[in-house]
C-alpha cells in the first residue's frame, strides 16, 4: 500500500513537473517574439495587389495577406507624416504630445523640436524586456541630436532625418507645376535635386543620400541586422521614404511595372518585404516573428500617376476623407491566425499590442489612445477599438464609431482640384455608413439624425477631457539642417 501510495506521488509529482515546465516554456515563447514593423510612405489603400490594384504586383505582399491577416479597416492616426508617425511610436493621438500642428502640418528641417523626450516609444518600452531595437528608414520626428532615434529607444539608426522632398535644390520643389517633373524628363535620373542627408545613428555619411538605391540599401540593411540578432530578441522599425515624392526605383526596378514608375517603387518595396521574410525562414524566425505592414498615410494625389490611389475610398493624403487615412494593414508570422479582418483598428494599437505581446509592463502614468488587438490577431476575437478619430490641424474634423463616420468640418488639401482649399465648418454634419458606402458618397444624416448627435458627444467630451499642448510644429528658423 505505502508502496503503491509512494509510485502514485511520484507520477503526480512528475506530472507536475512537466506542466510547470510546458508554462515556463509557453511563457518563454511569448515572451520573445521578435518585432518588424514596415511603415511606408504616402502609399495608398489600393496600391496593393490584394487590396485591389490590377497591374501592381505585389506577391510578397499578397502572401503576407494569404498566409497572415489582411485588415479592410486599418487606419493611420494622421492623414500627414509627422504626427501619424509620432501615433504610431507612443500609442497616442499626436494632439496629446504637441506633433501635430496649424500653419505647419509636419517637421521641417528648419524646425526647432521634435518628439518630446517625456513620450514613451516602442523602442523604449521594448528596451525594458532586454529587445534590440533598430530604426532604418524616414524618421521625422525632429532632426537635431535629441530628437532623433538614439535618444527615443533605439540602438540603432541608418536613415533620412526628414521627408525625401525636403531640402530641394535648383529649383526643384516639391510642388506639381513647379519643376518637380522635367526631373524625370533627363536620363538618368538622379537624386541630386534634394539635399536630403543619409544619417548612421546620430552622424551623416552621405549627402545627398542616393535616392535611386535607397529603398534596396534599407531593405538589404534590415536582412543584415536579422544576421547580426537572430539569436537574441529585436525590434526592426523599417520607415521606407518612398513612394513619398520624389520618386525612385533601383536599376533592378525602373521600367519593369505595368503602372509606370510609381509601380517600379512599390514593386521594389514588395521585394525587399520579400527578402526580409526570406531571411527570417531561413533561419526559422518566422515562427517567432511578427512582421506588420502599413502606411503612415493615404496616397498624394496632386501628384496623379506619381502620387498612389487610395482605391475606392474617397480623396488621399492631407484630408480625413477614408482615403486620407485608411491604409492597409497587414500581420503575418508568428502565431497570427489567418483570415481577412474587416474589424476597425489604427496604427496606434501597435505599442498596446507589442506590450501585450511580450509581457512588458503596461504605460499606466498617461493615457494611451491605442488598444492592444493581440486576441483578435490570435484567434480573431473582437478588437475593443470602436471609433477613430480624425484630427487636422489640432481641430476634430470627423469621428468614426461602429459603421458610422460623422464629418463636422471639410476641406480638401493642397489645393487639389484648385480652389478646394476652403475649410468649411458645417452646420449639419455629414453622416455616412462605412460598411454600405466606404467611398463616403451617400449622406445619411437626415435618416439617422440620432446617431450625429452620438458621435457630436464623442468629439465634444473628448475635447473637454484634456487641455492640448501647444504645438511643437511651427516654432522654425532660418538655420536649416
Amino acid at each position: 500500500m505505502t508502496f503503491l501510495y509512494l509510485k502514485c506521488m511520484r507520477k503526480l509529482f512528475l506530472i507536475i513537473i512537466y506542466f510547470l515546465t510546458f508554462l515556463s516554456c509557453q511563457n518563454t515563447v511569448k515572451n520573445d517574439y521578435n518585432f518588424i514593423i514596415v511603415f511606408v510612405d504616402d502609399m495608398g489603400y489600393g496600391d496593393v495587389g490584394s487590396y485591389g490594384h490590377p497591374t501592381i504586383k505585389t506577391p510578397n505582399l499578397d502572401m503576407m495577406c494569404f498566409e497572415g491577416q489582411k485588415w479592410t479597416q486599418f487606419y493611420s492616426a494622421s492623414s500627414v507624416c509627422t504626427p501619424s508617425r509620432a501615433a504610431l511610436m507612443t500609442g497616442r493621438l499626436p494632439i496629446r504630445n504637441g506633433m501635430i500642428g496649424t500653419s505647419a502640418r509636419v517637421l521641417f528641417p528648419d524646425s526647432d523640436f521634435g518628439l518630446p523626450s517625456s513620450e514613451i516609444t516602442i523602442a523604449e518600452k521594448l528596451k525594458e524586456n532586454g529587445y534590440n531595437t533598430i530604426a532604418i528608414g524616414k524618421w521625422h520626428l525632429g532632426h537635431k541630436k535629441e530628437y532623433l532615434p538614439l535618444q527615443h529607444g533605439f540602438d540603432y539608426y541608418y536613415g533620412i532625418p526628414y521627408s525625401n522632398d525636403m531640402n530641394a535644390i535648383n529649383g526643384v520643389t516639391c510642388c506639381p507645376g513647379n519643376n518637380y517633373w522635367p526631373q524625370y524628363e533627363k536620363k538618368p535620373i538622379n537624386s541630386n535635386n534634394y539635399n536630403v542627408p543619409l544619417m548612421e545613428n546620430n552622424e551623416i555619411v552621405e549627402r545627398p543620400a542616393d535616392q535611386t538605391t535607397i529603398t534596396k540599401r534599407f531593405s538589404e540593411k534590415v536582412v543584415e541586422k536579422i544576421n547580426e540578432l537572430k539569436d537574441d530578441k529585436f525590434f526592426i522599425y523599417l520607415a521606407h521614404s518612398l513612394p513619398h515624392i520624389p520618386l525612385y526605383a533601383s536599376e533592378d526596378f525602373l521600367g519593369k511595372s505595368k503602372n509606370g514608375l510609381y509601380g517600379d517603387v512599390i514593386e521594389e518595396i514588395d521585394h525587399g518585404v520579400g527578402t526580409i521574410i526570406s531571411e527570417l525562414k531561413k533561419f526559422n524566425l518566422d515562427k517567432k516573428t511578427i512582421v506588420v505592414f502599413t502606411s503612415d498615410n493615404g496616397p498624394w494625389l496632386p501628384f496623379e500617376t506619381h502620387g498612389g490611389s487610395a482605391g475606392l475610398l474617397r480623396e488621399g493624403k492631407g484630408m480625413t476623407w477614408e482615403g486620407g487615412q485608411r491604409v492597409p494593414g497587414i500581420f503575418w508570422g508568428a502565431d497570427i491566425k489567418p483570415g481577412v479582418i474587416d474589424q476597425i483598428g489604427s496604427s496606434m494599437d501597435l505599442l498596446p499590442t507589442i506590450v501585450d505581446f511580450t509581457n512588458t509592463e503596461k504605460i499606466s502614468d498617461r493615457v494611451i489612445d491605442g488598444v492592444s488587438i493581440k486576441q483578435t490577431l490570435l484567434n480573431h476575437a473582437p478588437s475593443e477599438r470602436n471609433k477613430i478619430i480624425f484630427y487636422r490641424e489640432r481641430e476634430i474634423y470627423a469621428v468614426r464609431l461602429g459603421d458610422y463616420k460623422a464629418h463636422f468640418i471639410i476641406k480638401g488639401a493642397y489645393n487639389y482640384p484648385e480652389g478646394s482649399n476652403e475649410k468649411i465648418v458645417l452646420e449639419d454634419p455629414l453622416l455616412y455608413n462605412l460598411n454600405v458606402d466606404p467611398s463616403e458618397k451617400f449622406n445619411i444624416a437626415k435618416k439617422f439624425p440620432e446617431k450625429v448627435i452620438e458621435i457630436k458627444k464623442i468629439a465634444e467630451d473628448h475635447i473637454k477631457s484634456f487641455e492640448p499642448p501647444k504645438s511643437l510644429l511651427e516654432s522654425r528658423t532660418s538655420d536649416s539642417f
